[in-house]
């Protein structure tokens, strides 16, 4: 059985902060809360800050966890509320359906494959043999860039982004720039609502990791159920140990069409 879990975290303290600044530390964290886990279980987890005073973790798992001790280190442990929450993931999973909608929201690490990297670097990360390919995995880094990433995509995770429905302007308030030109493509239902690179380096060494990443929120359509399952239960694109690939569906909001 499969757990969506809700934990809020206190910014103000000495504990929070090392998991807020440090995405290998807050991972380590996150598996320290699922001991039943086994080999080859997929732990999938994301940071919101939304509100910066009010950060809020978000772990999937695939057995029930235990998060007493982020709780204790990192969040209020003696104030009034529900400290964290965790809910069975099935009742989602049971209302995938082809052409049915949900609002959903994406932390992405949007990369791409290359052998000529425009810049060397000691520290790239190779996504094939050495020797025989040098290949590089190098991280898009615009937003055009990374939304192209995500769009083009949509369908091998099991969903389509609808065109996104704007109001024609009326008569005498169109805009003096230029018309958009006939063959661009529709705007969608997607944007990125936030960007950020961050370095860090992993325990006991000096290795720097830059991760760079992009929040992509929005209105999906289901086009294929069960790849659909497989993105949401095993994540998408890469850094997954860092806080990347764990996409969540909610109702649309009201009116949405």
């Amino acid at each position: 059985m499969t757990y969506l879990s809700r934990v809020r975290i206190n910014p103000l303290r000495a504990a929070s902060r090392t998991l807020l600044a440090n995405p290998r530390a807050l991972h380590g964290a996150v598996t320290a809360g699922n001991p039943d886990t086994a080999p080859g279980d997929r732990i999938l987890w994301r940071l919101d800050t939304d509100h910066p005073r009010r950060p809020v973790l978000l772990v999937l798992t695939p057995s029930k966890p235990d998060w007493t001790h982020i709780v204790e280190q990192a969040g209020w442990p003696d104030a009034d509320g529900e400290h964290y929450a965790i809910r069975d993931y099935s009742p989602l999973l049971g209302r995938l359906a082809a052409g049915r909608e949900f609002a959903f929201r994406l932390k992405a690490s949007p990369v791409q494959n290359t052998s000529t990297p425009d810049k060397a670097s000691p520290h790239r990360t190779k996504t094939a043999d050495q020797l025989h390919h040098r290949s590089y995995r190098m991280p898009h880094r615009t937003a055009a860039h990374q939304l192209t990433w995500f769009l083009d995509r949509t369908t091998r995770w099991g969903f389509t982004i609808p065109e996104a429905h704007t109001d024609h302007p009326a008569p005498g308030l169109e805009p003096s720039a230029p018309d958009t030109p006939a063959d661009a493509p529709p705007a969608r239902e997607v944007r990125i609502t936030d960007r950020s690179r961050s370095t860090f380096t992993k325990p006991g060494t000096r290795t720097p990791v830059t991760l760079t990443t992009a929040t992509f929120e929005g209105r999906l359509r289901i086009t294929d159920p069960g790849l659909l399952q497989a993105a949401l239960l095993g994540g998408i694109g890469p850094s997954k140990a860092y806080g990347c690939g764990l996409l969540t569906l909610a109702p649309p909001p009201p009116g949405a069409r």
